[in-house]
């Protein structure tokens, strides 16, 4: 290595040479600082792994928020992976009102995300209505297909084959109560359901259930009601005590976190819930099982679409039990024994063999 240069030499040197010196330690130390900088390739602050940064997304949530424990808690979570595995930027507004659906897409747009997601049915207005205005921006409506509002180019659906996830359900329930073994079963042969609006997600879930309660338990009555509400669990809970009365010892529940006061009231009353969406056997030991939605697996998959530039807007995304959209959530250890033929039922699904309706049979 070599010695330091004396301060007195240099600046006994002509002013010549002290300039080209100066210029070449000026030089040398440029050539340092690139040295110990970052390289082509480093991660920079919000990068994941040396990739550059993922895209920025938005969430706007429907009324049920993210407690619902269900349906916009899958939607956040789907985003939450792609932050921690794309190195995705996420915001979440979560709606107070329906009035706030168009003013929270409005605002994510303004924002300049380079996605954002309307978490629901009741949102296809508002989606359609700020997509019009920024076209430049890219947008996902969960629940509703983009055929429904002219297939605009920067809008992409994300639609779920409900009524495979609610014939799975059902599927269990109509064998559990042909037998009719479980503790908790009054031997009425009577299950019931609750949805929380009869709109086409929430009916597709109850018409599956109830093909496939009286594919397994022909002689089985399915009683079906509305709610008309998303949160508020005690109008739930009322209408699954007054299905209790009527004999149900199953209720499945399609209302969100209103749906959650129907599956404490089964509780309550010594008989069995089904949960929606999420798999929801963490409530209790009285949950049979539940029909769930991979809201999340859709949202994640998205998003990587716009990370690596495979986004198509004007077309849907449709997830059922082949595309592991859909499925069946964990089963009750007391109904393990029905586990294999809800398994074959599962297979049939995924190869065609089973029509399913998406209406419910009146």
């Amino acid at each position: 290595m070599s010695e330091t240069p004396d301060p007195t030499i240099v600046l006994s040197r002509p002013r010549w040479w002290r300039a080209t010196f100066l210029t070449a330690v000026v030089a040398a130390l440029a050539l340092l600082a690139v040295g110990c900088g970052k390289r082509p390739g480093d991660a920079e602050a919000g990068t994941k792994g040396g990739d550059k940064a993922g895209p920025t997304v938005g969430l706007v949530t429907d009324l049920g928020g993210l407690n619902d424990r269900s349906f916009n808690a899958l939607a956040n979570k789907g985003m939450e992976q792609a932050e921690a595995e794309l190195g995705a930027s996420g915001t979440v507004l979560e709606s107070k009102s329906a009035a706030d659906y168009e003013k929270n897409l409005g605002q994510l747009a303004q924002q300049g995300k380079d996605l954002t997601i309307g978490v629901g049915f009741l949102m296809k207005d508002p989606i359609k209505a700020v997509a019009a205005k920024s076209t430049e921006n890219k947008f996902a409506i969960v629940d509703f297909s983009v055929a429904d509002m002219g297939n605009p180019k920067n809008v992409r659906g994300l639609v779920f084959k409900e009524q495979e996830a609610g014939y799975l359900a059902g599927a269990l329930a109509g064998m559990v109560e042909s037998e009719g073994k479980l503790k908790g079963l009054n031997g009425q042969k009577v299950v019931s359901a609750i949805g929380g609006q009869e709109i086409p997600p929430v009916v597709k879930y109850i018409a599956g259930f109830q093909a496939g309660v009286k594919a397994f338990c022909k002689d089985c009555t399915v009683i079906i009601d509305y709610s008309q509400e998303f949160i508020a669990q005690e109008k739930c809970q009322d209408r699954a005590r007054t299905q209790i009365s009527k004999g149900s010892d199953i209720i499945f529940q399609v209302a969100g976190g209103c749906g959650l006061g129907a599956l404490e009231a089964a509780k309550s009353k010594g008989v069995w819930g089904i949960g929606v969406d999420a798999d929801q056997a963490y409530l209790g030991s009285h949950m049979l099982t539940s029909a769930i939605k991979r809201v999340d697996f859709a949202v994640m998959q998205t998003i990587k679409s716009v990370g690596d530039g495979s986004f198509q807007g004007g077309a849907d995304g449709v997830f059922g039990v082949a595309e592991d959209g859909v499925g069946l959530g964990t089963i009750s250890p007391a109904a393990k024994a029905y586990e294999a033929k809800v398994t074959a039922v599962q297979e049939d699904i995924k190869a065609g063999n089973i029509e399913i309706p998406t209406t419910v049979s009146k």
